[in-house]
């Protein structure tokens, strides 16, 4: 046996063990139908689609099919205020078996509930749960995180969607892989990637902050790798990846500005008085500017926002939600002690154009929800890059037809922070280039069932 046979003898290649694909809504783009089929198909399976590429009518294609398949209902699990989108998209395609269910009471086949909710429900009743904006798993805690995590992997048929797979760092797949029942976190690293110190022995869940340090993709594994999470995975961030036309799905562009605040005042660095105002190097120190420079900054956003009819200010302090409401009146803040229900209402009426200027934390509200009708946004960076991404395609998506405004607002001593998300944001993208790459060469399209012509994808001319 040769080394790359060896190799090739360890790859953990996913089998398709789903149900046949038996309806298919006619209005669906060839893509859709695509990528449906394959999902249906395959059983456990992610979808890491672009916002505004139909994903959730993707979602709701492939939970039809297991309750036709399995005669049971079909949980969907969606971040806060997506669920009503979910009905409302259903209604569009007289999908009309499906409800909200807010207690864990239900009388439709297809169950659409927020992650904050699921402990209400049973995952006996369930042989079918889909994972809407799967990432946002990370951002819950404790008990919440524990009972999601039960929940799925007690479920025979698993799906998971996000627009960011993997937003820190490659090995985050892992919890992708885990939750679907495929090699675990643990095993794929000691498989696939090698840390500093050569020790592949002591293994644990590794901080964001160290996991590009510590570990990284042996070299020859790197080929096996991402062919492994191209089997249990399809990636998309546009029609073309799948070698189908954009035409129909070209995005507007996008005004990112640099808005510079000077800070006059000397800073105080873990108790201790500067008698100058050098530049804020350490972490300490940036986040010393950051305090120092609230009211310029509030006041820059507020300046901006003025120009808009509609906004959505970006907060991360809550000395900043509380100073921006103050200077914009017209403005509602969505707080982080507020009930469900309360959070859900104010959402709702700024999805509907019943408020205009909203006060939010990317923590809260930047995943799922689809606001095209806003073009403007102010947003106070931080070191997470799947946060900005998901807060600006809050806008910025296939459909929009004006050009999207960011007005990013920062002290001096910020540069390292735009340069981290410049730096996450290259990975990502070469992440997306692999997925793709190996997307298009496992796949191979079946035009069964479809309504219409499907354009062939290239990579198969």
């Amino acid at each position: 046996m040769t080394y790359e046979q060896f190799i090739e003898s360890k790859r953990h290649s996913q089998i398709d063990y789903g149900v046949n694909c038996k309806w298919l809504p006619e209005t669906m783009f060839d893509f859709q139908k695509f990528v449906s089929e394959r999902t249906i198909k395959k059983g456990r399976y992610a979808g890491f689609i672009d916002t505004g590429l139909g994903k959730t009518l993707i979602e709701l294609t492939v939970a039809y099919n297991y309750v036709i398949a399995t005669n049971k209902p079909v949980l969907i699990i969606t971040p806060l205020a997506v669920a009503f989108q979910f009905i409302k998209e259903a209604a569009k395609f007289q999908i009309d078996d499906i409800e909200y269910s807010k207690d864990g009471r239900y009388t439709k086949k297809i169950v659409v509930c927020n992650y904050e909710r699921l402990h209400y429900f049973n995952s006996n009743d369930f042989e079918c749960v889909i994972l809407d904006e799967s990432s946002i798993l990370k951002n819950f805690e404790g008990a919440t995180k524990n009972v999601i995590t039960s929940f799925i992997k007690k479920t025979k048929y698993r799906f998971l969607f996000t627009a960011t797979p993997s937003p820190n760092d490659y090995i985050e797949l892992g919890t992708s892989s885990e939750a679907l029942g495929y090699l675990g976190y643990t095993d794929m690293l000691t498989k696939f990637f090698k840390n500093n110190n050569n020790n592949t022995v002591k293994i644990g869940r590794i901080s964001s902050a160290r996991q590009g340090v510590e570990w990284y993709l042996k070299s020859h594994a790197e080929k096996y790798f991402w062919q492994w999470v191209a089997s249990w995975s399809i990636s998309m961030r546009k029609p073309s990846d799948l070698g189908f036309s954009d035409r129909l799905h070209v995005l507007p562009d996008l005004i990112e500005n640099d808005i510079w605040v000077k800070n006059e005042k000397p800073l105080t660095i873990n108790g201790q008085h500067q008698m100058f105002n050098l530049p804020a190097v350490n972490f300490s120190e940036i986040k010393a500017e950051i305090r120092a420079t609230l009211k310029e900054r509030c006041e820059m956003a507020a300046y901006k926002a003025s120009a808009h009819d509609t906004t959505v200010y970006w907060t991360n302090l809550n000395d900043e939600a509380k100073l921006i409401s103050q200077i914009d009146k017209s403005a509602k803040e969505i707080k982080g002690q507020m009930d469900i229900e309360e959070k859900e209402e104010i959402l709702l009426a700024f999805a509907n154009g019943e408020i205009k200027k909203l006060i939010t934390k990317d923590s809260i509200t930047a995943f799922g929800l689809n606001w095209q009708h806003c073009n403007h946004t102010t947003y106070f960076p931080t070191y997470s890059y799947e946060k900005y991404y998901q807060s600006i395609r809050r806008f910025w998506r296939f459909g929009q037809q004006k050009p999207v405004i960011v007005d990013r607002i920062l002290s001096d001593g910020q540069t390292k922070i735009l340069d981290a998300l410049q730096a996450k944001k290259d990975k990502a993208i070469e992440m997306f280039e692999h997925l793709i790459q190996n997307t298009n060469s496992e796949y191979v399209i079946s035009t069964k069932g479809f309504d219409k012509p499907i354009n062939k994808p290239t990579f198969l001319n």
